[in-house]
């Protein structure tokens, strides 16, 4: 990576770390700080994932782990909530770059795309419902919701995106580091165990 694009990758991430945006608007966030046109060529995803990685070792070392920890019990608590729409974890949660700013991003795979919905509505759980991209990259439903962490003591965004069955074979191929790009609760757990000292 050339110097520029490594410049923005450090000042994106701390932008991700210290105000939880997410990697987008990080990245053009920084850029315009800098003071580079828009037309500049910005680090890719994978780029700005290990220099948040460096941040969080940097400057986040003592505080991450545990809120990480948190992060991935409620994203837990959620999926074994909705276990019969096939969740599954993704994002910075899953990837272990998450902080108390971080968003937990699940992903169900329904039968019947509406069924997640009414799920939230039978439990009386309020939600709002928006389009976003999907990691296919075309539009999908998404069920956002405030969630509380007793860790944190904080309320967490928690994102459910409806994707139908069918996807979640080309959901679970590596991704360019040749890791798995999402878990279900039986590796969130795995996870969890991991992270006891």
């Amino acid at each position: 990576m050339d110097s520029l694009k490594s410049e923005i990758a450090a000042a994106a991430a701390r932008l991700v770390v210290e105000e939880g945006l997410e990697y987008g608007p990080a990245k053009r966030r920084a850029a315009k700080q800098m003071g580079l046109s828009a037309r500049a060529e910005l680090p890719g995803n994978d780029e700005l994932e290990d220099a948040v990685h460096e941040y969080i070792d940097l400057f986040c070392a003592d505080t991450q782990p545990a809120e990480l920890v948190a992060l991935r019990k409620l994203a837990l608590t959620w999926m074994e909530r909705l276990t019969e729409f096939r969740p599954y974890l993704g994002g910075a949660v899953w990837h272990g770059t998450a902080t108390r700013l971080s968003d937990v991003y699940i992903q169900l795979f329904c039968d019947d795309p509406k069924s997640a919905e009414i799920a939230l509505i039978d439990h009386r759980v309020n939600y709002e419902p928006r389009t976003v991209t999907g990691f296919n990259g075309e539009p999908v439903e998404a069920l956002s919701l405030h969630s509380d962490s007793r860790e944190l003591g904080e309320t967490i965004g928690v994102h459910l995106m409806v994707y139908d069955h069918d996807d979640l074979r080309g959901a679970l191929k590596p991704d360019a580091k040749g890791r798995t790009p999402r878990g279900d609760a039986a590796a969130v757990r795995l996870l969890l165990q991991e992270s006891r000292p």
